[in-house]
């Protein structure tokens, strides 16, 4: 099974460079025992906690864009194992990924998770859609308890992904994940305040 991923992105320039830098037979036969064509239960489950992720296109006149896109964990969603897809809230409205992706379907995801410092990497084609287009594709991605407005959805095939190593991913945490970590902390405090408050109110004989 080729190494599609690297199929992809190993341009003979990229050959070049690797053969300059010692390192064009380690990338020979990497990955080749493995299938990076369809989505396993591993990038699943990875893709279902993701709540953004950094989406890759490029536009007519030759320049890359990178957009942040952010939303409910879960958000990006895994439709088959080929094909993920994601609604497209109202933002600033410039929609230049959105344009970049009409003219050149081709796009690279980027998903982070931070605290454990892992990182998948995705080579897609983009397909825009309106959101009545498909009702039954829509209502996979609708999350009525969001409340953004969706103005178009956005279809990824898949091409290939990979994953890449933890090194130099700088661990962070969202509020809420802070909230779960010092939640036990708050507790015995309050705990102790409560037996300090006790003690103190004790008559001074006691």
């Amino acid at each position: 099974m080729p190494y599609g991923f690297l199929d992809i992105a190993a341009t003979p320039a990229v050959r070049a460079v690797q053969a300059e830098m010692g390192v064009a037979r380690q990338w020979e036969t990497a990955g080749k025992d493995r299938a990076s064509d369809r989505f396993t239960a591993a990038e699943e489950a990875f893709i279902a906690q993701r709540d953004s992720f950094y989406i890759g296109s490029v536009s007519e006149t030759g320049w890359p864009y990178v957009q942040h896109r952010g939303g409910p964990a879960g958000f990006l969603k895994l439709v088959d194992d080929r094909t993920l897809g994601f609604a497209d809230y109202r933002g600033n409205r410039q929609y230049i990924s959105t344009g970049n992706v009409t003219a050149n379907s081709r796009a690279c995801l980027i998903l982070v998770d931070y605290p454990r410092r892992a990182r998948l990497k995705i080579y897609a084609h983009v397909e825009v859609l309106a959101p009545g287009a498909e009702p039954e594709f829509a209502a996979r991605l609708a999350d009525a308890a969001y409340g953004a407005k969706t103005e178009r959805l956005f279809r990824l095939r898949l091409a290939a992904f990979d994953w890449n190593c933890p090194q130099h991913i700088t661990p962070r945490f969202t509020e809420q994940e802070v909230a779960r970590a010092v939640r036990p902390l708050h507790e015995r405090i309050a705990a102790l305040e409560a037996e300090l408050a006790a003690l103190r109110a004790r008559p001074d004989d006691a």
